[in-house]
């Protein structure tokens, strides 16, 4: 990692770094598959699926909770069921939680840096929460999110110039280090609101630098 000042980019993933929305998203997740008729182990299956594949968008979650944990066909009334029920249980748990204290302080650190978060939840969704909580004009280089998985997002930015480098990805998932490493951004791992299991041996392992938190980075 080079001094923060050095970066012209900035990307942000959005749970657990910007928001401490890890917890609730869990919890949506069982919440959901509840509602859908799962009985406890199932959506027990589908939050460990979840966890498992942290920073993935929620269309192949769903997509195997129907196929693998259900045993049911993929329809496109059933995706539509439980995407609907997701976003709402999304939309009501992130209008309240944390924001990331330190990110005024990590925009007077380099006022020059564009921003970007680029994140596995619903594009649409984050842009209306993120303008809901006031943060969204922090991220002037845009906020994008899924059907795009992240490695597209990436590429995709880099081509139109959006992502200048060099750029750091913040992030806090084994996706947001292999996206970002594929795409030949820096990256950090943050640790303080992580679900990632084991994440101390995975960092270790590939020689990531962490920081507890964002003010950290200072």
């Amino acid at each position: 990692m080079r001094p923060l000042a050095d970066y012209k980019t900035l990307v942000f993933d959005c749970d657990g770094v910007v928001l401490n929305s890890n917890q609730l998203k869990i919890q949506a997740y069982h919440d959901v598959a509840i509602k859908f008729g799962a009985s406890e182990v199932q959506a027990q299956a589908l939050v460990d699926h979840h966890v498992n594949l942290g920073g993935i968008s929620r269309y192949p979650k769903f997509e195997y909770f129907l196929r693998e944990i259900m045993q049911q066909p993929v329809t496109e009334q059933a995706m539509q069921a439980l995407l609907d029920s997701f976003t709402a249980e999304v939309k009501r748990l992130l209008i309240d939680c944390e924001i990331a204290p330190d990110l005024m302080l990590i925009r007077e650190a380099n006022p020059s840096a564009k921003w970007m978060i680029i994140s596995g939840g619903d594009q649409v969704e984050l842009c209306d929460i993120f303008k809901q909580r006031g943060i969204d004009k922090l991220f002037d280089a845009g906020i994008y999110g899924s059907p795009d998985n992240k490695d597209v997002i990436l590429a995709r930015e880099i081509e139109t110039g959006n992502i200048a480098k060099p750029a750091l990805f913040i992030g806090d998932s084994r996706y947001d280090h292999q996206a970002s490493t594929n795409a030949g951004l820096d990256f950090v791992f943050l640790s303080g609101w992580t679900d990632v299991e084991g994440w101390q041996d995975y960092c270790a392992s590939n020689q990531i630098v962490v920081f507890n938190h964002l003010g950290s980075l200072i």
